[in-house]
């Protein structure tokens, strides 16, 4: 999910579409919280790992 948005970023950066950029900073942000909640031993949504 953090690579899917990096790239989507990438993507709306360079097309100059603002949607895709947003959407990119969304799939980071998510993917962060999931890989920290994951990485503490928390599970989420019934899963303990998230890769």
């Amino acid at each position: 999910m953090i690579i899917l948005g990096i790239i989507l970023m990438i993507i709306g950066f360079v097309a100059a579409l603002p949607v895709l950029w947003t959407i990119g900073i969304i799939l980071v942000v998510v993917g962060l919280i999931l890989w920290l909640l994951g990485s503490m031993g928390h599970a989420v949504g019934g899963r303990r790992f998230y890769y």
